[in-house]
């Protein structure tokens, strides 16, 4: 049976006007990387395409269905939006349906027996049906020119948002060797895309568009809360700055809670301050979870309360803000859940607060998961860590979020509305570039003075020039960087430290008792080899400050530091990093990190030493892939290791 000829691709007409085909679907103007993302699907036959929610995905395989002849199936977990979907396309004559577990048994053998006479363009299924043998026999008898995967980082098992029902998607396409696939994402950073190709049996060269992630008419915010009433402060002010006064109908907005009860008790508080507001949980009962949805779509709601539950396929325009009141688990579920404020492309916002023990709350819970495998463990909090990294600021927030997605071409260099860029453009020390500079050369001296003898605390007393005994013992008191920085609080000096941690300077040992070590990127920061590029933490009283909307002038952008990352380094890390684990069988982020690559591509190692002092490369990974890491830096950058290395193997994804 391997030797069967793959079928033709079933081809759209000659001459095909994309334009007419678009009108026809009732739109006037492709959005920005829709036409280029169909042309490439419908000449290679093979898509990745990573855009954000409400960036047009779905047009994507829409439009390709109208054009080729048979039945396009589309794979999606979300059945609300099946049905709005089909809905919308048979209002434009577009023949389609949806087959799901909320049909009645009659309902789909009658929508299957229609879908096997061919009477439907577009069939949408939930990934649980693929599992039926009569539908795959199906699939199999019709003419199927084109399988959409919609939220496909779905099958990757490091992504934020894993199914099992999906691992049965690369099985349907291996038995629909000649159709063409499409697989959309809006959350998938590369270890994640390289993850969804390998799952999919797609081939590493297949082409991938990432475009979209830009959103400059969302100002983004993240504020560390002291206690409840601090948090409510907050809410109140970004509430008042984006809708108004309750009653003014500008809009809607979306309040995040970590856990049900959260969501019922902010909903209460809310409504006690004159705004319609409800809340929204796995907990409520169908029914009124229809209710709270039919009623925000409606307008007559103003405020949804909601924990993570809320979110899956809305697609109303005139969210004004979206608050977490604590950080959800990574980058790409804080900016999916955001992402949903804003699309009308008219001035909106999202807030993210945090608190002290949001990051010993979020290790506790992925340690106590069932059944947690320790380096899915390491690495869901790697992705919860980024958050937090990204949390603390000190560059442009907006374009941190397009680098991390890999969307290097929509950065602005500097937003101009986002909380950081407000603040670098202002008049304060926390935005000077030499302040900033001194300080954090300070912070990281104490840093390398204590390098893995001490925690955190110790750097902060050898900051403040407090007296200690273990300082006194190491000698430390001596040294000039005691009392370095003893204008500072120890509160202020933590939090900087902090920011160092996060911006990958600072870093911890394994172990029960983490000492704080310098990084080597950190060390190129303080010998002023490479910018200190952050955000000083604020010197006023939070403890006793009520927090007032933030001005909403749009400042100069500022210019953001893209770092030392040399792009086709990191590129042909990945590479290698692909291959090693799929001769292992295990997940990538096994090997290595997307972090832990990006600081190789930044300091071009040149040692086994120097690879082991950067972040996630422990004396394990370098004695198992230090060599071969090396070896790629030598080959596409030059160094020592281009012509000692012996390992005797060249990596044939970097050709």
């Amino acid at each position: 049976m391997g030797n069967e000829p793959i079928p033709a691709p079933l081809e759209p007409p000659a001459g095909t006007d994309l334009h007419a085909a678009l009108a026809r679907l009732g739109y006037t103007a492709f959005r920005p990387g829709q036409r280029e993302a169909i042309e490439t699907l419908l000449a290679s036959h093979r898509l990745l395409l990573v855009a954000p929610t409400g960036g047009g995905k779905s047009l994507t395989y829409q439009l390709p269905a109208t054009l080729l002849p048979g039945t396009t199936l589309v794979i999606s977990p979300l059945i609300a939006l099946m049905n709005d979907q089909v809905q919308a396309l048979e209002a434009r004559g577009i023949a389609a349906t949806f087959l799901s577990a909320t049909l009645e048994g009659e309902e789909v053998r009658r929508r299957m027996a229609r879908t096997a006479a061919g009477a439907f363009k577009i069939v949408y299924v939930a990934p649980e049906r693929l599992a039926f043998p009569g539908f795959r026999a199906l699939l199999r008898d019709i003419e199927i020119p084109l399988v959409a995967v919609d939220e496909a980082h779905c099958i990757s098992e490091w992504g934020h948002d894993f199914r099992p029902d999906y691992l049965q998607i690369g099985e349907v396409i291996a038995e629909l060797r000649a159709a063409r696939v499409l697989a959309c994402t809006a959350t998938a950073t590369p270890v994640v895309r390289d993850e969804i190709l390998e799952r999919l049996g797609l081939g590493p060269d297949t082409p991938q568009v990432v475009r979209g992630f830009a959103r400059p008419n969302l100002a983004l915010r993240a504020t560390e809360v002291t206690d409840g009433r601090d948090r409510a402060a907050h809410v109140d002010a970004q509430l008042a700055e984006a809708l108004g006064q309750p009653g003014a109908d500008r809009g809607v907005a979306i309040v995040y809670c970590p856990t049900r009860r959260g969501a019922e008790r902010e909903a209460t508080r809310l409504a006690d301050r004159g705004w319609r507001a409800m809340p929204y949980h796995a907990g409520l009962t169908a029914e009124k979870r229809a209710e709270a949805s039919r009623v925000f779509s409606e307008g007559t709601v103003e405020v949804i309360a909601a924990t993570v539950a809320f979110g899956m396929g809305i697609d109303r325009p005139d969210v004004r803000t979206v608050i977490h009141l604590a950080p959800p688990g990574s980058v790409e579920a804080y900016y999916q859940e955001v992402g949903r404020a804003g699309r009308d492309g008219a001035p909106a916002w999202g807030l993210l607060l945090v608190s002290p023990g949001d990051m010993a709350l979020r290790r506790r819970l992925l340690e106590h998961g069932e059944g947690v495998d320790p380096a899915a463990l390491e690495h869901k909090w790697n992705l919860f860590l980024e958050l937090m990294r990204w949390a603390e600021g000190g560059s442009c927030r907006h374009d941190a979020i397009l680098r991390y997605f890999g969307d290097e071409a929509e950065t602005l260099s500097g937003c101009g509305r986002c909380d950081v860029c407000e603040g670098l453009s202002g008049d304060g020390a926390a935005g000077d570039p030499e302040t900033v500079t001194l300080v954090v050369r300070k912070a990281l001296s104490a840093v390398a003075r204590t390098h893995e003898r001490f925690g955190l605390t110790a750097a902060v007393k050898l900051l403040r020039g407090v007296a200690d005994p273990r300082l006194s013992r190491s000698g430390l008191d001596q040294t000039p960087t005691f009392g370095a920085l003893s204008e500072h609080s120890e509160e202020w000096l933590l939090k900087l430290l902090r920011r160092c941690v996060t911006a990958g300077w600072v870093d911890f040992t394994s172990g029960d008792r983490p000492m704080v070590r310098l990084t080597s990127a950190g060390r190129a920061v303080m010998k002023a080899e490479r910018p200190a590029r952050l955000l000083l933490p604020s010197t006023a009283d939070r403890s006793r400050a009520t927090p007032r909307a933030p001005s909403r002038r749009r400042t100069a952008a500022v210019p953001v530091d893209d770092g030392a990352v040399d792009p086709e380094l990191f590129e042909a890390l990945r590479r290698h990093r692909r291959r090693l684990a799929r001769e292992q069988g295990v997940p990538p982020y096994v090997v290595a990190g997307d972090r832990t690559l990006r600081e190789i591509a930044a300091t071009r190692p040149a040692s086994l030493d120097e690879l082991c002092a950067l972040y996630g490369i422990g004396p394990a990974r370098v004695e198992k892939y230090g060599p071969g890491f090396l070896e790629v830096v030598a080959r596409t950058a030059g160094g020592p290791w281009a012509a000692s290395t012996s390992l005797g193997h060249t990596d044939p994804d970097a050709r």
